[in-house]
């Protein structure tokens, strides 16, 4: 197996493990928090949760990016960024940077102190807040590994 097809395997496995606990994190386990009495109860849960989580997601996240930016490089598909039929690419780069804004910058350094600020303000509404922001970044993360995969395997936009 040569280099390209390897940094290729890791990049499939990362966004799975990635996209995947997205997924599960936003169809199964913030809809079994919202059937729990009190927010109290819902926040301390999913701050147990998401310690355990969140090294995973930096890690899987920095592993896609890598190997992600390897790849075209390896390719010089830098030129793919220019051409609208490669919508896909940029989607991809999209929900990384959003991703890893989110995991590296403003979750731990904006939205803990912000969740400490408002434990007295109104847990339900950041609660409905953080719904809200999953189902968005998992809904444009399906768009991006959709579009990825079609535009991988030669389905461009109409057209092209």
């Amino acid at each position: 197996m040569n280099e390209f097809a390897f940094a290729r395997v890791l990049h499939v496995l990362g966004v799975v493990f990635w996209i995947g606990g997205v997924a599960m994190v936003t169809t199964v386990l913030i809809p079994a928090m919202a059937q729990m009495r009190s927010s109290s109860e819902r926040m301390e849960f999913f701050g147990r949760i998401e310690s355990r989580f969140a090294p995973q997601a930096r890690f899987t996240t920095l592993l896609v990016g890598l190997s992600g930016f390897y790849m075209v490089h390896i390719l010089n598909a830098w030129s793919r960024f220019a051409e609208l039929r490669y919508w896909w690419m940029h989607a991809m780069v999209l929900v990384w940077g959003i991703f890893t804004l989110m995991l590296f910058v403003v979750e731990p350094f904006v939205l803990r102190r912000q969740v400490r600020r408002t434990d007295n303000g109104d847990p339900d509404k950041n609660f409905r807040r953080m719904r809200r922001m999953h189902q968005v970044l998992l809904s444009l993360s399906l768009v991006a590994v959709g579009g990825a995969v079609a535009g991988s395997h030669g389905w461009m936009l109409p057209g092209d």
